[in-house]
């Protein structure tokens, strides 16, 4: 989801689910970008489908797409969940060299260690 990899579009769709609708001259006059910017960012997040904009009179107001940040919510933490085991699975893999006195190239073992320390 590209559309999140951006702070200030994070910063944006926040503070739009935090006041529920907002026109992006309102956004923009809480952040150090400009009103421009705050258009652009808000672009890409309707093409994301994280937020909806629709024109009243002079103004086009946005909000919060809720079932699309639901999606992308699920769909983060089984990413998170797949690292988090790709992780642990190194750990343990390190934890086993270790135990059996394996380490990396060029570094001494733990019994290697001891018998230096012993002499």
């Amino acid at each position: 989801m590209g559309a999140l990899a951006d702070t200030t579009r994070r910063q944006i769709l926040n503070r739009l689910a935090r006041i529920g609708e907002a026109t992006a001259t309102t956004l923009a006059a809480e952040m150090s970008v400009t009103r421009q910017a705050v258009v652009q960012h808000l672009s890409i997040l309707e093409t994301a489908c994280l937020v909806k904009g629709q024109r009243i009179g002079r103004e086009r107001r946005f909000v919060v797409c809720p079932q699309r940040l639901t999606e992308t919510a699920r769909w983060m933490d089984s990413l998170a969940a797949q690292w988090d085991s790709r992780l642990g699975a190194i750990k343990r893999i390190a934890e086993q060299a270790h135990l059996e006195g394996v380490g990396p190239p060029g570094q001494q073992t733990a019994t290697e260690q001891e018998e230096t320390d012993d002499s």
